[in-house]
Protein backbone atom coordinates (compact mmCIF):
# COMPACT_ATOMS: atom_id res chain seq x y z
CA UNK A 1 0.00 0.00 0.00
CA UNK A 2 2.90 2.35 0.72
CA UNK A 3 4.08 1.94 -2.88
CA UNK A 4 0.62 3.00 -4.04
CA UNK A 5 0.81 6.15 -1.92
CA UNK A 6 4.28 7.11 -3.15
CA UNK A 7 3.24 6.47 -6.75
CA UNK A 8 0.22 8.72 -6.20
CA UNK A 9 2.46 11.35 -4.60
CA UNK A 10 4.67 11.26 -7.69
CA UNK A 11 1.57 11.60 -9.92
CA UNK A 12 0.27 14.63 -8.00
CA UNK A 13 3.76 16.12 -7.93
CA UNK A 14 3.95 15.88 -11.74
CA UNK A 15 0.91 18.16 -12.00
CA UNK A 16 2.48 20.71 -9.71
CA UNK A 17 5.81 20.58 -11.55
CA UNK A 18 3.97 21.48 -14.75
CA UNK A 19 2.47 24.46 -12.98
CA UNK A 20 5.83 25.42 -11.47
CA UNK A 21 7.18 25.46 -15.02
CA UNK A 22 4.37 27.77 -16.10
CA UNK A 23 5.20 30.07 -13.19
CA UNK A 24 8.76 30.43 -14.53
CA UNK A 25 7.61 31.86 -17.84
CA UNK A 26 4.92 34.19 -16.46
CA UNK A 27 7.39 37.07 -15.78
CA UNK A 28 7.89 37.30 -19.57
CA UNK A 29 4.61 39.23 -19.56
CA UNK A 30 6.53 42.38 -18.56
CA UNK A 31 8.69 42.32 -21.71
CA UNK A 32 6.25 44.39 -23.84
CA UNK A 33 6.74 47.17 -21.28
CA UNK A 34 10.50 46.65 -20.94
CA UNK A 35 11.60 45.24 -24.35
CA UNK A 36 15.25 45.99 -23.58
CA UNK A 37 15.16 43.10 -21.09
CA UNK A 38 14.46 40.50 -23.79
CA UNK A 39 18.03 39.25 -23.31
CA UNK A 40 16.95 37.78 -19.95
CA UNK A 41 14.11 35.74 -21.45
CA UNK A 42 16.25 32.58 -21.61
CA UNK A 43 16.70 32.70 -17.82
CA UNK A 44 13.00 31.91 -17.48
CA UNK A 45 12.31 29.93 -20.64
CA UNK A 46 14.95 27.25 -20.00
CA UNK A 47 13.81 26.24 -16.47
CA UNK A 48 10.15 26.80 -17.37
CA UNK A 49 10.08 24.59 -20.44
CA UNK A 50 12.30 21.99 -18.78
CA UNK A 51 10.04 21.76 -15.72
CA UNK A 52 6.91 21.46 -17.86
CA UNK A 53 8.52 18.74 -19.97
CA UNK A 54 9.60 16.77 -16.89
CA UNK A 55 6.16 17.18 -15.32
CA UNK A 56 4.35 16.01 -18.46
CA UNK A 57 6.68 13.03 -18.83
CA UNK A 58 6.09 12.02 -15.20
CA UNK A 59 2.34 12.43 -15.63
CA UNK A 60 2.37 10.27 -18.77
CA UNK A 61 4.45 7.51 -17.15
CA UNK A 62 2.14 7.51 -14.12
CA UNK A 63 -1.11 7.81 -16.10
CA UNK A 64 -2.44 4.48 -14.79
CA UNK A 65 -2.03 5.50 -11.14
CA UNK A 66 -4.99 4.61 -8.97
CA UNK A 67 -6.45 7.73 -7.37
CA UNK A 68 -7.07 7.01 -3.69
CA UNK A 69 -7.20 9.17 -0.60
CA UNK A 70 -3.76 9.72 0.89
CA UNK A 71 -3.45 8.37 4.41
CA UNK A 72 -2.22 10.38 7.38
CA UNK A 73 1.06 12.27 6.84
CA UNK A 74 1.47 11.24 3.20
CA UNK A 75 -0.20 14.53 2.28
CA UNK A 76 2.53 16.24 4.33
CA UNK A 77 5.17 14.44 2.26
CA UNK A 78 3.56 15.73 -0.93
CA UNK A 79 3.27 19.30 0.39
CA UNK A 80 6.95 19.43 1.32
CA UNK A 81 7.98 17.99 -2.06
CA UNK A 82 5.80 20.53 -3.89
CA UNK A 83 7.33 23.46 -2.04
CA UNK A 84 10.88 22.16 -2.40
CA UNK A 85 10.30 21.64 -6.12
CA UNK A 86 8.96 25.18 -6.56
CA UNK A 87 11.94 26.69 -4.75
CA UNK A 88 14.48 24.49 -6.54
CA UNK A 89 13.17 25.19 -10.05
CA UNK A 90 12.87 28.91 -9.29
CA UNK A 91 16.54 29.18 -8.35
CA UNK A 92 17.60 28.64 -11.98
CA UNK A 93 16.53 32.06 -13.37
CA UNK A 94 18.75 33.72 -10.76
CA UNK A 95 21.69 31.39 -11.36
CA UNK A 96 21.36 31.72 -15.14
CA UNK A 97 21.53 35.49 -14.70
CA UNK A 98 25.06 34.87 -13.49
CA UNK A 99 25.14 37.01 -10.34
CA UNK A 100 23.93 34.47 -7.78
CA UNK A 101 25.07 31.06 -6.62
CA UNK A 102 22.75 28.25 -5.54
CA UNK A 103 22.79 29.27 -1.87
CA UNK A 104 21.85 32.87 -2.62
CA UNK A 105 19.21 31.88 -5.16
CA UNK A 106 17.69 29.34 -2.77
CA UNK A 107 17.59 31.97 -0.03
CA UNK A 108 15.87 34.50 -2.30
CA UNK A 109 13.27 32.08 -3.61
CA UNK A 110 12.53 30.56 -0.22
CA UNK A 111 12.05 34.12 1.00
CA UNK A 112 9.65 34.75 -1.88
CA UNK A 113 7.50 31.63 -1.68
CA UNK A 114 7.40 31.82 2.12
CA UNK A 115 6.36 35.51 1.84
CA UNK A 116 9.24 36.55 4.07
CA UNK A 117 10.90 39.37 2.15
CA UNK A 118 14.50 38.95 3.29
CA UNK A 119 16.69 39.58 0.27
CA UNK A 120 20.22 39.38 -1.08
CA UNK A 121 19.26 41.35 -4.19
CA UNK A 122 20.21 44.96 -4.95
CA UNK A 123 16.73 45.79 -6.21
CA UNK A 124 17.60 49.17 -7.71
CA UNK A 125 20.10 47.49 -10.06
CA UNK A 126 17.97 44.45 -10.89
CA UNK A 127 15.94 44.10 -14.13
CA UNK A 128 12.18 44.57 -13.87
CA UNK A 129 11.54 41.02 -15.06
CA UNK A 130 13.36 39.59 -12.04
CA UNK A 131 11.60 41.95 -9.64
CA UNK A 132 8.23 40.87 -11.06
CA UNK A 133 9.29 37.24 -10.68
CA UNK A 134 9.97 37.86 -6.98
CA UNK A 135 6.56 39.45 -6.55
CA UNK A 136 4.94 36.54 -8.36
CA UNK A 137 6.46 34.15 -5.82
CA UNK A 138 4.98 36.28 -3.04
CA UNK A 139 1.54 36.10 -4.61
CA UNK A 140 1.69 32.33 -5.09
CA UNK A 141 3.28 31.68 -1.71
CA UNK A 142 0.80 33.91 0.10
CA UNK A 143 -2.26 32.25 -1.40
CA UNK A 144 -0.64 28.81 -1.39
CA UNK A 145 0.52 26.55 -4.20
CA UNK A 146 -2.11 23.97 -3.37
CA UNK A 147 -4.88 26.55 -3.19
CA UNK A 148 -4.06 27.84 -6.67
CA UNK A 149 -4.19 24.31 -8.12
CA UNK A 150 -7.33 23.55 -6.12
CA UNK A 151 -9.05 26.59 -7.64
CA UNK A 152 -8.90 24.84 -11.00
CA UNK A 153 -9.84 21.31 -9.92
CA UNK A 154 -12.52 19.55 -7.94
CA UNK A 155 -11.90 18.73 -4.29
CA UNK A 156 -12.71 15.03 -4.43
CA UNK A 157 -9.42 14.16 -2.73
CA UNK A 158 -7.95 17.59 -2.11
CA UNK A 159 -9.07 18.65 1.37
CA UNK A 160 -6.31 16.89 3.31
CA UNK A 161 -3.73 18.39 0.98
CA UNK A 162 -5.30 21.83 1.30
CA UNK A 163 -5.29 21.63 5.10
CA UNK A 164 -1.73 20.28 5.17
CA UNK A 165 -0.53 23.51 3.55
CA UNK A 166 -1.83 25.43 6.55
CA UNK A 167 -5.31 26.35 5.32
CA UNK A 168 -8.37 25.75 7.46
CA UNK A 169 -10.24 28.61 5.83
CA UNK A 170 -12.81 26.64 3.84
CA UNK A 171 -15.24 29.47 3.13
CA UNK A 172 -17.70 27.53 0.96
CA UNK A 173 -18.94 23.90 0.89
CA UNK A 174 -17.07 23.22 -2.35
CA UNK A 175 -13.31 23.47 -1.87
CA UNK A 176 -12.57 24.62 -5.42
CA UNK A 177 -15.13 27.43 -5.09
CA UNK A 178 -13.66 28.35 -1.73
CA UNK A 179 -10.20 28.56 -3.30
CA UNK A 180 -11.47 30.75 -6.14
CA UNK A 181 -13.21 33.05 -3.67
CA UNK A 182 -9.98 33.49 -1.71
CA UNK A 183 -8.11 34.20 -4.94
CA UNK A 184 -10.67 36.80 -6.00
CA UNK A 185 -10.57 38.53 -2.60
CA UNK A 186 -6.79 38.51 -2.62
CA UNK A 187 -6.56 39.83 -6.19
CA UNK A 188 -9.13 42.56 -5.57
CA UNK A 189 -7.18 43.93 -2.62
CA UNK A 190 -4.01 43.99 -4.71
CA UNK A 191 -5.75 45.84 -7.57
CA UNK A 192 -7.29 48.41 -5.24
CA UNK A 193 -4.02 48.82 -3.37
CA UNK A 194 -2.07 49.39 -6.59
CA UNK A 195 -4.64 51.99 -7.65
CA UNK A 196 -4.27 53.75 -4.32
CA UNK A 197 -0.49 53.83 -4.68
CA UNK A 198 -0.74 55.25 -8.20
CA UNK A 199 -3.13 57.97 -7.03
CA UNK A 200 -0.58 59.05 -4.43
CA UNK A 201 2.26 59.26 -6.93
CA UNK A 202 3.90 55.85 -6.96
CA UNK A 203 5.05 54.63 -10.42
CA UNK A 204 2.82 51.91 -11.90
CA UNK A 205 5.44 49.14 -11.76
CA UNK A 206 6.30 50.02 -8.17
CA UNK A 207 2.61 50.17 -7.27
CA UNK A 208 1.81 46.68 -8.58
CA UNK A 209 4.82 45.07 -6.91
CA UNK A 210 4.33 46.89 -3.61
CA UNK A 211 0.61 46.04 -3.47
CA UNK A 212 1.38 42.35 -4.02
CA UNK A 213 4.07 42.47 -1.35
CA UNK A 214 1.82 44.25 1.16
CA UNK A 215 -1.25 42.03 0.80
CA UNK A 216 0.84 38.85 0.76
CA UNK A 217 2.65 40.23 3.85
CA UNK A 218 5.85 39.56 1.93
CA UNK A 219 7.66 42.89 2.05
CA UNK A 220 9.77 42.68 -1.12
CA UNK A 221 10.27 46.27 -2.26
CA UNK A 222 11.56 47.73 -5.51
CA UNK A 223 13.51 50.34 -3.53
CA UNK A 224 16.44 49.59 -1.26
CA UNK A 225 14.93 51.97 1.31
CA UNK A 226 11.57 50.17 1.21
CA UNK A 227 8.51 52.35 1.88
CA UNK A 228 10.69 55.03 3.47
CA UNK A 229 12.16 55.69 0.03
CA UNK A 230 8.89 57.28 -1.15
CA UNK A 231 8.81 59.86 1.70
CA UNK A 232 5.03 59.89 1.58
CA UNK A 233 2.59 59.65 4.48
CA UNK A 234 -0.37 58.70 2.20
CA UNK A 235 1.68 55.81 0.76
CA UNK A 236 2.51 54.66 4.28
CA UNK A 237 -1.19 54.76 5.21
CA UNK A 238 -2.18 52.72 2.13
CA UNK A 239 0.56 50.24 3.03
CA UNK A 240 -0.71 49.92 6.61
CA UNK A 241 -4.23 49.17 5.33
CA UNK A 242 -2.97 46.53 2.88
CA UNK A 243 -0.74 44.90 5.49
CA UNK A 244 -3.70 44.74 7.86
CA UNK A 245 -5.86 43.13 5.18
CA UNK A 246 -3.12 40.61 4.46
CA UNK A 247 -2.80 39.47 8.08
CA UNK A 248 -6.56 39.22 8.59
CA UNK A 249 -8.26 35.83 8.48
CA UNK A 250 -10.10 35.09 5.23
CA UNK A 251 -13.12 34.19 7.35
CA UNK A 252 -13.32 37.85 8.36
CA UNK A 253 -12.90 38.99 4.76
CA UNK A 254 -15.96 36.95 3.86
CA UNK A 255 -17.85 38.58 6.74
CA UNK A 256 -16.74 41.99 5.46
CA UNK A 257 -17.99 41.21 1.94
CA UNK A 258 -21.33 40.06 3.35
CA UNK A 259 -21.45 43.21 5.53
CA UNK A 260 -21.65 41.15 8.70
CA UNK A 261 -19.51 43.59 10.64
CA UNK A 262 -20.53 42.21 14.03
CA UNK A 263 -18.65 38.99 13.20
CA UNK A 264 -15.46 40.96 12.65
CA UNK A 265 -15.56 42.50 16.11
CA UNK A 266 -16.95 39.37 17.75
CA UNK A 267 -13.71 37.58 16.93
CA UNK A 268 -10.99 36.77 19.45
CA UNK A 269 -8.11 37.77 17.19
CA UNK A 270 -9.64 41.16 16.38
CA UNK A 271 -9.96 41.97 20.06
CA UNK A 272 -6.48 40.65 20.81
CA UNK A 273 -5.00 42.75 18.02
CA UNK A 274 -6.65 45.89 19.36
CA UNK A 275 -5.31 45.12 22.84
CA UNK A 276 -1.77 44.59 21.50
CA UNK A 277 -1.94 47.74 19.41
CA UNK A 278 -3.06 49.95 22.30
CA UNK A 279 -0.46 48.59 24.73
CA UNK A 280 2.60 48.24 22.51
CA UNK A 281 2.17 51.27 20.25
CA UNK A 282 1.93 53.32 23.44
CA UNK A 283 5.14 51.76 24.75
CA UNK A 284 6.89 52.29 21.41
CA UNK A 285 5.85 55.94 21.36
CA UNK A 286 7.16 56.46 24.87
CA UNK A 287 10.44 54.74 23.99
CA UNK A 288 11.18 56.77 20.84
CA UNK A 289 10.26 59.98 22.70
CA UNK A 290 12.36 59.35 25.83
CA UNK A 291 15.39 58.26 23.80
CA UNK A 292 15.14 61.23 21.45
CA UNK A 293 14.83 59.03 18.34
CA UNK A 294 11.83 61.04 17.14
CA UNK A 295 10.22 64.32 18.18
CA UNK A 296 6.76 65.73 17.64
CA UNK A 297 3.62 63.70 18.25
CA UNK A 298 2.96 63.19 14.55
CA UNK A 299 6.41 61.79 13.79
CA UNK A 300 6.42 59.64 16.94
CA UNK A 301 3.09 58.09 15.99
CA UNK A 302 4.14 57.70 12.35
CA UNK A 303 7.27 55.74 13.27
CA UNK A 304 5.64 53.65 15.99
CA UNK A 305 2.38 52.70 14.24
CA UNK A 306 4.01 51.67 10.96
CA UNK A 307 6.72 49.56 12.61
CA UNK A 308 4.18 47.92 14.92
CA UNK A 309 1.93 46.98 12.00
CA UNK A 310 4.75 45.75 9.77
CA UNK A 311 5.96 43.47 12.59
CA UNK A 312 2.68 41.98 13.79
CA UNK A 313 1.45 41.47 10.23
CA UNK A 314 4.87 39.92 9.44
CA UNK A 315 5.20 42.02 6.28
CA UNK A 316 8.65 43.53 6.61
CA UNK A 317 8.29 46.97 5.05
CA UNK A 318 10.01 49.82 6.90
CA UNK A 319 9.27 53.54 7.12
CA UNK A 320 12.54 54.56 8.75
CA UNK A 321 15.94 55.09 7.06
CA UNK A 322 17.49 52.08 8.81
CA UNK A 323 16.61 49.66 11.58
CA UNK A 324 20.11 50.05 12.99
CA UNK A 325 19.99 52.74 15.67
CA UNK A 326 16.39 52.17 16.77
CA UNK A 327 16.04 52.25 20.59
CA UNK A 328 16.68 48.88 22.24
CA UNK A 329 13.23 48.77 23.87
CA UNK A 330 11.59 49.54 20.53
CA UNK A 331 13.49 46.67 18.89
CA UNK A 332 12.54 44.29 21.70
CA UNK A 333 8.85 45.07 21.12
CA UNK A 334 9.36 44.47 17.39
CA UNK A 335 10.81 41.03 18.16
CA UNK A 336 7.83 40.18 20.39
CA UNK A 337 5.33 41.29 17.74
CA UNK A 338 7.13 39.30 15.04
CA UNK A 339 6.89 36.23 17.26
CA UNK A 340 3.14 36.71 17.78
CA UNK A 341 2.38 37.30 14.10
CA UNK A 342 -0.91 37.51 12.23
CA UNK A 343 -4.27 35.73 12.21
CA UNK A 344 -4.43 31.95 11.98
CA UNK A 345 -6.01 31.82 8.51
CA UNK A 346 -4.18 34.59 6.68
CA UNK A 347 -1.05 35.33 4.68
CA UNK A 348 0.66 36.44 7.92
CA UNK A 349 3.33 34.36 9.63
CA UNK A 350 4.60 33.99 13.19
CA UNK A 351 3.19 31.82 15.94
CA UNK A 352 -0.25 33.27 15.05
CA UNK A 353 -2.47 35.26 17.37
CA UNK A 354 -5.05 32.50 17.80
CA UNK A 355 -2.47 30.11 19.25
CA UNK A 356 -1.27 32.77 21.68
CA UNK A 357 -4.86 33.47 22.77
CA UNK A 358 -5.57 29.77 23.34
CA UNK A 359 -2.46 29.31 25.48
CA UNK A 360 -3.11 32.49 27.48
CA UNK A 361 -6.66 31.31 28.14
CA UNK A 362 -5.29 27.94 29.20
CA UNK A 363 -2.87 29.58 31.63
CA UNK A 364 -5.65 31.74 33.05
CA UNK A 365 -7.86 28.69 33.45
CA UNK A 366 -5.10 26.87 35.33
CA UNK A 367 -4.71 29.82 37.69
CA UNK A 368 -8.46 29.94 38.32
CA UNK A 369 -8.56 26.21 39.00
CA UNK A 370 -5.94 26.53 41.73
CA UNK A 371 -8.18 28.81 43.78
CA UNK A 372 -11.48 27.06 43.09
CA UNK A 373 -13.00 24.11 44.92
CA UNK A 374 -11.56 20.96 43.34
CA UNK A 375 -15.08 19.65 42.69
CA UNK A 376 -15.97 22.68 40.56
CA UNK A 377 -16.07 21.94 36.84
CA UNK A 378 -15.58 24.95 34.58
CA UNK A 379 -15.67 25.32 30.82
CA UNK A 380 -13.84 27.98 28.87
CA UNK A 381 -14.96 29.22 25.45
CA UNK A 382 -13.34 31.00 22.52
CA UNK A 383 -15.13 33.05 19.86
CA UNK A 384 -14.23 33.14 16.18
CA UNK A 385 -16.27 35.23 13.74
CA UNK A 386 -19.24 35.22 16.09
CA UNK A 387 -19.16 31.47 16.72
CA UNK A 388 -18.45 30.40 20.27
CA UNK A 389 -16.81 27.02 20.79
CA UNK A 390 -15.55 25.14 23.80
CA UNK A 391 -11.84 25.38 24.49
CA UNK A 392 -10.64 21.86 25.18
CA UNK A 393 -7.59 20.74 27.12
CA UNK A 394 -6.31 18.90 24.07
CA UNK A 395 -6.37 22.09 22.00
CA UNK A 396 -4.56 24.03 24.72
CA UNK A 397 -1.98 21.24 24.95
CA UNK A 398 -1.47 21.13 21.18
CA UNK A 399 -1.07 24.91 20.92
CA UNK A 400 1.31 24.96 23.89
CA UNK A 401 3.47 22.26 22.33
CA UNK A 402 3.58 24.14 19.03
CA UNK A 403 4.62 27.40 20.69
CA UNK A 404 7.30 25.67 22.76
CA UNK A 405 8.72 23.97 19.66
CA UNK A 406 8.60 27.28 17.78
CA UNK A 407 10.50 29.09 20.53
CA UNK A 408 13.13 26.33 20.71
CA UNK A 409 13.77 26.66 16.98
CA UNK A 410 13.87 30.45 17.36
CA UNK A 411 16.53 30.15 20.06
CA UNK A 412 18.53 27.59 18.07
CA UNK A 413 18.61 29.80 14.98
CA UNK A 414 19.51 32.86 17.04
CA UNK A 415 22.36 30.92 18.64
CA UNK A 416 23.81 30.01 15.23
CA UNK A 417 23.75 33.69 14.25
CA UNK A 418 25.61 34.66 17.44
CA UNK A 419 28.34 32.14 16.60
CA UNK A 420 29.23 34.34 13.64
CA UNK A 421 29.95 37.37 15.82
CA UNK A 422 26.51 38.98 15.92
CA UNK A 423 25.17 40.30 19.22
CA UNK A 424 22.20 38.51 20.80
CA UNK A 425 19.52 41.12 20.10
CA UNK A 426 20.50 41.45 16.43
CA UNK A 427 20.64 37.65 16.10
CA UNK A 428 17.21 37.22 17.68
CA UNK A 429 15.80 39.99 15.52
CA UNK A 430 17.18 38.56 12.28
CA UNK A 431 16.19 34.95 12.90
CA UNK A 432 12.71 35.72 14.20
CA UNK A 433 12.31 37.74 11.02
CA UNK A 434 13.14 34.56 9.08
CA UNK A 435 11.12 31.95 11.00
CA UNK A 436 8.12 34.27 11.37
CA UNK A 437 8.40 35.12 7.64
CA UNK A 438 8.70 38.86 8.26
CA UNK A 439 11.63 40.11 6.20
CA UNK A 440 13.00 42.90 8.39
CA UNK A 441 16.78 42.87 8.57
CA UNK A 442 19.55 44.51 10.55
CA UNK A 443 22.03 43.38 7.91
CA UNK A 444 23.04 39.88 9.03
CA UNK A 445 21.51 38.21 5.96
CA UNK A 446 22.97 39.85 2.87
CA UNK A 447 24.62 39.03 -0.44
CA UNK A 448 28.02 38.46 1.18
CA UNK A 449 26.74 36.61 4.27
CA UNK A 450 28.34 33.23 5.08
CA UNK A 451 26.57 30.23 3.57
CA UNK A 452 25.70 28.86 7.03
CA UNK A 453 23.89 32.11 7.89
CA UNK A 454 21.90 32.05 4.65
CA UNK A 455 21.01 28.34 4.94
CA UNK A 456 20.00 28.77 8.59
CA UNK A 457 17.65 31.58 7.58
CA UNK A 458 16.43 29.58 4.57
CA UNK A 459 15.48 26.60 6.76
CA UNK A 460 13.82 29.00 9.22
CA UNK A 461 11.73 30.60 6.47
CA UNK A 462 10.72 27.23 5.06
CA UNK A 463 9.69 25.85 8.46
CA UNK A 464 7.86 29.07 9.31
CA UNK A 465 5.78 29.10 6.12
CA UNK A 466 4.73 25.45 6.43
CA UNK A 467 4.17 25.91 10.18
CA UNK A 468 6.88 23.46 11.25
CA UNK A 469 4.79 20.38 11.98
CA UNK A 470 4.06 19.56 8.33
CA UNK A 471 7.79 19.34 7.61
CA UNK A 472 8.50 17.10 10.58
CA UNK A 473 5.46 14.94 9.87
CA UNK A 474 6.76 14.32 6.36
CA UNK A 475 10.26 13.46 7.62
CA UNK A 476 8.88 11.04 10.20
CA UNK A 477 6.55 9.45 7.62
CA UNK A 478 9.42 8.78 5.21
CA UNK A 479 11.73 7.58 7.99
CA UNK A 480 9.06 5.20 9.27
CA UNK A 481 8.52 3.72 5.79
CA UNK A 482 12.26 3.32 5.23
CA UNK A 483 12.65 1.52 8.56
CA UNK A 484 9.72 -0.79 7.76
CA UNK A 485 11.22 -1.59 4.37
CA UNK A 486 14.58 -2.46 5.92
CA UNK A 487 12.87 -4.78 8.42
CA UNK A 488 11.03 -6.70 5.77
Amino acid sequence: MRKTFYRLIAYYLSIFIIMIGIIQIMPLAVLPFYPEEISYAYCFLIPGITAMAIGMMMKYLLRDTEIVKLEKNYDAVLIVLIWLSAIFVSTFPWMLKGDYNFTQASFEMTSGFSTTGLSVVDVENTPHIFLMFRSLTLFIGGVGLVLIITSAFSDKYGLNLYNAEGHTDRLMPNLAKSARLILSIYSSYIALGALGYIIFGMPVFDAVNTAIAAVSTGGFSVLNDSIYGYHSLPIEIVTIVLMMLGQTSFILHLALIKKKFSKIFDHCETRFFIFLAVVFITLMCINVYTTGYASGLGQILRVSVFQFVTCITTTGFVSVPTLVGLPSGFVTIMILMMLVGGDLESTGGGIKQYRVIVVLKGILQQIKNTVRNYKTVTTDFITRAGKKSELTESEVSAMSSYILFYLLLFLAGSLIFTLYGNNLQDSMFEFVSAISTVGLSVGITNYNAPAVILWTATVGMFLGRLEIMVVFQSILRIAKDVIKKENI
